[in-house]
């Protein structure tokens, strides 16, 4: 099997910039869930 490298060098760039925003999305997602915990308890 062979790797086609423009396609790869595409799936790269997809891959880093998910890598880059996965924190962020992660924080954005624990402040949501702990939102709507608080909500339930006011």
């Amino acid at each position: 099997m062979q790797i086609n490298p423009s396609l790869a060098k595409e799936a790269r760039k997809v891959l880093d910039v998910n890598k880059q925003e996965r924190h962020i999305r992660g924080g954005m997602a624990t402040k949501e869930k702990y939102a709507h915990q608080h909500s339930a308890y006011v």
